[in-house]
């Protein structure tokens, strides 16, 4: 049996608390403990305390002085897009200049644009590529990510990038959890022809994805632009019938009725929301959905409306933060600066930010009895930040590397 006695720490996050996500004031209670230390066997904790009240355990376990930082759980990314060929470091060049998402995508860019890019990759280039993203995710004290797919819109390119997803999870440290975004776009070969793209969704690729268990959840762009509400709905009663969770990108331009689907429809997830009315959020407390904001996104392609977060946290939603890393509207593997945009833009605290990124996310993402916060039994997940105080981690911004991170007890960084 190996054990590891984690010591010298300025501050321990551990986020202990009820086991189920954290809503209103709760997202503000860290169970923070000063001069903390943390026992871990075989990949899991043991226990949590003080220093002076922990200290007997140092010799019968290996110990790791945390060098007076602070320790807080590994981050819990809930939406990604791991996996894609190329970047579009163009199209950044082209909205600095003042053409818009939206101009981009309707001119043959924007997602279409990376989905003929991963088509042309094969497996192991794709692999390779993400990879190395999955070392960003690592190195910023990121522990375990959702990976969308939606970057093939074919039966086999959207396996392809389905299985890369699973070897990343096996072949690195990094925990992954896939979902299905066949429905991510309306590839150009079906132009005009939604709803014949919808059936190959369903009566292709979901049961191949099903068969072959290469996904937890399924999602869906829900927007003027893309699927529309009857769309998505098919797709998800299929989606269900196939006994996968439901996450849908919702109300990122537009509000049509996207997230009250979510809501009725028992989604897990409903993503983005810049759009949302009040009566929607109310919609989606009462069904239990889960709201996964991401700031990156808004800042990235130049808008001005970021999500209502002070609204939803009033409201008693169980938010969520995430990266939404991909190569077009949001290229950042940062959870650090994705927390400092949802201080300085959508007014939440750092505790806050903090419990967005790590439990709640776990929760959102059904780990939440085993990873997001530091507590007996879970998996020893957990970064050591050269910071001395949990609100350092939202006020320094910019692209911070941690000291060292662990997973399942052993250092990956």
């Amino acid at each position: 049996m190996s054990k590891l006695l984690i010591v010298n720490m300025s501050q321990l996050v551990t986020l202990a608390g009820p086991a189920r996500p954290r809503v209103g004031a709760e997202l503000r209670e860290l169970a923070a403990i000063e001069n903390g230390a943390i026992l871990i066997s075989d990949g899991r904790i043991v226990t949590v305390g003080t220093e002076p009240k922990m200290e007997h355990h140092a010799r019968e376990a290996q110990v790791i002085d945390a060098g007076g930082r602070l320790v807080a759980p590994g981050f819990v990314d809930a939406h990604t897009h791991l996996v894609f060929a190329g970047n579009r470091a163009d199209e950044f060049e082209k909205r600095c200049a003042g053409i818009t998402y939206q101009e981009i995508s309707a001119q043959g860019g924007g997602i279409r644009s990376t989905v003929r890019k991963t088509r042309a990759a094969i497996e192991d280039q794709l692999l390779a590529t993400a990879s190395r993203h999955a070392q960003w995710f690592l190195q910023g004290g990121t522990t375990t990510i959702e990976a969308k797919s939606g970057y093939g819109l074919t039966v086999e390119d959207e396996l392809k990038i389905l299985r890369v997803i699973r070897q990343i999870g096996q072949a690195t440290p990094l925990r992954t959890v896939p979902t299905f975004l066949g429905a991510h776009e309306i590839p150009e070969e079906y132009s005009g022809r939604a709803d014949d793209y919808v059936q190959l969704v369903i009566e292709e690729m979901l049961p191949r994805v099903a068969a072959e268990k290469l996904a937890e959840f399924c999602d869906i762009f829900c927007e003027a632009e893309a699927f529309n509400i009857h769309q998505a709905r098919r797709v998800f009663t299929a989606a269900k019938q196939h006994n996968l969770g439901l996450r849908m990108h919702a109300d990122q331009f537009t509000s049509f009725g996207a997230s009250d689907l979510a809501a009725e429809l028992g989604a897990k997830t409903c993503d983005h929301l810049e759009q949302t009315p009040p009566q929607s959020m109310a919609a989606l407390k009462q069904a239990g959905v889960q709201p996964v904001l991401l700031p990156g996104s808004v800042y990235a392609i130049g808008a001005q409306k970021y999500p209502a977060a002070r609204t939803m946290i009033e409201a008693g939603l169980a938010v969520v933060l995430a990266t939404d890393f991909n190569p077009g509207s949001s290229p950042t593997t940062s959870m650090r600066t994705i927390m400092s945009l949802a201080c300085t833009q959508m007014k939440m605290t750092p505790a806050e930010a903090l419990t967005a990124a790590t439990v709640n996310a776990a929760y959102s993402l059904n780990r939440g009895d085993e990873i997001g916060s530091l507590e007996p039994g879970k998996f020893a997940d957990f970064a050591i930040h050269d910071a001395e105080d949990y609100r350092e981690l939202s006020y320094f911004f910019g692209d911070h590397q941690a000291a060292m991170v662990f997973a399942g007890g052993v250092r990956v960084v």
